[in-house]
């Protein structure tokens, strides 16, 4: 049997046992870990600007833009907020890669055992969260990288000389952000904002188990 082949039958079967799995698992971990109150803000704050166009007279709401756009700190914070859009792409490409357990048990990571002891329930839902939306997530990434610092994107106009869709797909992309094309799609994407807020929370706990008391990241292990 060849490596290539070996290393397959793994990875289908067993995949938390090869050294890719190992190394993303460390960059998903420690990016979560020392993001995740970064997520949690953005996230919460994201859900609420969505509405800035109905809550114009809400005297709080340019504080909550000038949090969410640039952290109260301008061209530093938005530099800041690329890094996270970067970080947040980051974590829904690594967290794909590792969320595959297996053709054995790949149904129980996109499902939640509500009767199952605390931890068990603290990893289906991260995992299961994380599967769910990963679209919606990695859009976040990608648009809010877009936002922030722009000129990293600066390839779709090389790719387009005469600009004639960059400028419409990177349009699409800013709303799509915010989600701001009715009521319903504002009001989807401002519930799933608290998404950010539930996955930082139960990564936290799973950060803790592993660190802190010393006992496997997966309870299934």
């Amino acid at each position: 049997m060849s490596d290539k082949v070996r290393w397959w039958r793994q990875w289908l079967q067993q995949p938390q046992r090869t050294a890719l799995h190992r190394w993303l698992f460390q960059v998903h971990f420690w990016i979560g870990s020392v993001a995740g109150l970064y997520f949690t803000v953005m996230g919460v704050t994201g859900g609420i600007v969505v509405f800035q166009n109905q809550l114009v007279g809400w005297r709080a709401m340019r504080w909550l833009v000038n949090l969410h756009a640039n952290l109260f700190a301008g061209s530093a914070g938005r530099f800041v907020n690329g890094i996270g859009g970067i970080s947040l792409t980051w974590l829904c490409l690594t967290g794909a890669v590792i969320w595959w357990p297996g053709v054995k048990y790949w149904r129980r990571s996109i499902e939640v055992n509500w009767r199952a002891n605390f931890p068990r329930l603290n990893w289906d839902v991260h995992s299961a969260l994380g599967f769910w939306l990963f679209p919606i997530l990695l859009l976040w990434g990608l648009s809010g990288t877009y936002l922030a610092l722009p000129q990293l994107f600066s390839i779709f106009y090389a790719l387009d000389p005469a600009d004639r869709h960059a400028d419409q797909w990177l349009s699409w992309l800013a709303n799509l952000h915010f989600g701001r094309y009715n009521l319903l799609t504002e009001a989807i994407w401002a519930a799933l904002g608290v998404a950010p807020a539930l996955l930082a929370f139960t990564g936290t706990f799973i950060c803790c188990r592993r660190i802190i008391f010393k006992k496997p990241s997966n309870p299934f292990q």
